[in-house]
């Protein structure tokens, strides 16, 4: 298994990414990392701008695990929208293979005008399935071409609403390059949240092969009067850390497990949580320089 993280102290920037800050990284007990570089648009970032920031995590023994997709809407109907969307997932994908990027993580995007990530009843109707399996066709030859994953991020609140779903739009894409970035606490419901091992265990048995990378957050439910389940750093709520990396573990030892939904102070205590389990399940930690046998 391999241990990355995201957000934090990692720079928007790729031209302010230093030897230290990889340093640090490796200091925490990570091997890889997850970066959006949000102020580097993908459509005119310099190959040879990426070659610099590829040498120096080669150099610092750091991998980087994914980059972003930059949050496109790949679902909706207006068609202009929808064609520049796939534009700039492909110059996404170019980048990120310049970068040397195992993948990017993207989400299907959402036709609620304040976010990707919020809610809008015409997520879930069937135009908007068939508009993203149309998207994900025309940019799985950039992600093939690229060598890179298209890792596809889900949530309740959106397209692909549950694993059922997911399956079903992967299965119609139907290409090695676009699969799932696995996200245990982004499909955990009211039902799943006071014991999330079934959700889990249910998760990986609909997607199997499909999922290629995982996001780890936590989740717990907050005392208010509407629902409210909040997702946080690893160790602060109610999701099955162990079963996720069991599950984990068994797709492959190569693919990594990303921290997400820690601030920067939360690390130290999220590194020793995940490597504790791991000793505990007897799964090996992999180092950045080394290969699964």
């Amino acid at each position: 298994m391999r241990f990355g993280m995201s957000g934090c102290f990692l720079p928007e920037n790729m031209h302010d990414l230093t030897p230290e800050i990889c340093r640090r990284v490796r200091e925490l007990g990570f091997t890889g990392i997850f970066t959006r570089f949000r102020q580097n648009n993908p459509h005119d970032t310099t190959q040879a701008e990426a070659r610099q920031v590829r040498d120096l995590l080669a150099g610092e023994g750091v991998r980087l695990f994914q980059t972003t997709g930059y949050w496109q809407n790949l679902v909706t109907s207006d068609e202009t929208v929808r064609r520049e969307s796939v534009r700039t997932v492909q110059a996404a994908l170019r980048l990120a293979g310049w970068l040397g990027a195992r993948g990017i993580d993207t989400g299907p995007g959402s036709m609620n005008p304040d976010g990707p990530w919020n809610p809008h009843p015409d997520n879930w109707k069937p135009e908007a399935r068939r508009q993203l399996v149309k998207s994900l066709k025309e940019c799985a030859p950039a992600a093939e071409d690229a060598g890179v994953f298209l890792s596809l991020e889900a949530h309740q609140l959106v397209t692909l609403e549950n694993p059922e779903i997911t399956r079903e739009v992967l299965d119609e894409v139907d290409s090695p390059w676009v699969r799932s970035d696995y996200d245990s606490a982004n499909w955990i419901t009211l039902k799943d949240v006071f014991d999330t091992t079934p959700a889990i265990n249910h998760h990986f048995d609909v997607l199997g092969h499909h999922i290629v990378s995982c996001h780890a957050k936590d989740a717990w439910i907050e005392n208010r009067l509407v629902v409210h389940i909040q997702d946080g750093p690893p160790g602060r709520g109610n999701v099955d850390f162990r079963t996720l990396f069991r599950r984990m573990e068994a797709l492959s030892p190569d693919y990594p497990v990303i921290v997400e939904g820690a601030q920067t102070e939360d690390l130290p205590m999220v590194s020793a949580l995940f490597h504790q389990i791991a000793d505990e399940l007897g799964i090996r930690v992999l180092a950045a320089d080394e290969e699964v046998e």
